[in-house]
């Protein structure tokens, strides 16, 4: 049987009420930051009904792959570390214009671009 993406998140959620302090400042319960691996920054993320705060992956997951492509593609030395450097600056910008198109095609759709974005990154949650 297999599971869809919602089917998948909902298995693994878990809620927990946190407090806000007057400075709007909340405490990440420990066994979340934890689980998460989370390091010295997270992303905060509003939609239309709900804040998500997820750990900030930085580009070196992405690394290895940029890396094994490079090599690939046969570049070496100080032209593999430009190429390196080229690619790795274009992932953010990519995915923010992945998630500002997901949007556009979930409100041409009537919604918020919520369930796209989920669909889209599902993989990345597990």
């Amino acid at each position: 049987m297999s599971i869809g993406p919602s089917s998948r998140r909902d298995r693994f959620m878990e809620s927990k009420r946190i407090s806000v302090s007057k400075k709007r400042q909340i405490t990440i319960p420990q066994k979340y930051f934890d689980k998460l691996n989370i390091g010295e920054e997270v992303e905060c993320i509003m939609t239309d009904s709900e804040i998500v705060i997820r750990p900030v992956r930085q580009e070196t997951e992405f690394a290895e792959e940029i890396l094994k492509d490079l090599i690939a593609k046969g570049y070496q030395g100080d032209q593999l570390l430009d190429e390196f450097r080229q690619t790795r600056a274009k992932i953010r910008p990519a995915i923010k214009r992945m998630i500002e198109e997901a949007e556009l095609v979930a409100n041409d759709h009537k919604g918020s671009g919520d369930d796209k974005m989920k669909e889209i990154f599902s993989d990345l949650e597990d």
